[in-house]
């Protein structure tokens, strides 16, 4: 079951809509980063997913099997710059305010 491409093609839409899910349902700021992180770890596992299992491609063309990985490392990066500068963003409100609701912050007055 686990050596088809669809089944983790699958779990990578899952995955996706689950996170979107949180990101449109959600209020709090923390669980909106974790849904993004899992939304572009969905992310992650198409490309490896295409990457292991590439579909044809033309002789001399662009691409490979080595490309989804390098993909994946920029993905983890952004992820985690991400993560840094949206932590220091949610820190910084949360000492000025004692608030991190989102239907709070959407009035950006000093």
């Amino acid at each position: 079951m686990a050596e088809q491409p669809t089944f983790f093609l699958i779990l990578s839409a899952l995955l996706f809509g689950l996170g979107a899910t949180g990101v449109a349902v959600r209020r709090n700021p923390l669980v909106m980063f974790m849904c993004i992180e899992m939304m572009l770890n969905a992310a992650n596992l198409a490309m490896l997913t295409f990457a292991r299992y590439p579909v044809v491609m033309p002789p001399g063309g662009l691409g490979g099997p080595s490309d989804g990985p390098v993909f994946v490392f920029v993905v983890m990066f952004v992820a985690a710059a991400e993560a840094v500068v949206g932590l220091a963003i949610i820190i910084t409100i949360f000492r000025s305010r004692q608030n991190v609701d989102v239907d709070d912050l959407s009035a950006m007055r000093g």
